[in-house]
């Protein structure tokens, strides 16, 4: 599976973003896309995951309701919508996906290479 994440940019804080995973190569319905992201310095953490098959969505709890993760089956693309965006939301994002629903970012198969958000107070 190749992944290709996008959407990154520069926004104000409380704006909003809408990052998109697209996936080529095989088709997303049986995988779970996982959202992580990296700030400088830091080490990558999880943010959302969504089982492309049932469609269950799973959050980090930092994020209190403001990303929502959705799959667009039809385009074999999984988006991130960034809503009420902080400056500690600045990072790179990957997407990536693996066969089972995890959190961890070492059980994740296929990554794509990540795309930048800069929030500014």
């Amino acid at each position: 599976v190749q992944l290709q994440a996008s959407g990154g940019g520069l926004v104000q804080a409380g704006g909003s973003l809408r990052l998109s995973c697209a996936a080529s190569g095989r088709t997303l319905s049986s995988y779970v896309v996982g959202w992580f992201r990296q700030a400088p310095g830091k080490e990558r953490d999880f943010v959302a995951f969504i089982n492309c098959y049932s469609g269950r969505a799973y959050y980090a709890d930092f994020l209190k309701g403001r990303f929502t993760i959705s799959r667009d089956s039809a385009k074999n693309t999984v988006y991130l919508q960034m809503n009420s965006v902080k400056p500690e939301d600045t990072a790179i994002y990957y997407c990536a996906v693996t066969r089972t629903v995890a959190t961890t970012a070492g059980v994740y198969d296929y990554w794509g290479r990540g795309t930048q958000v800069t929030v500014s107070s």
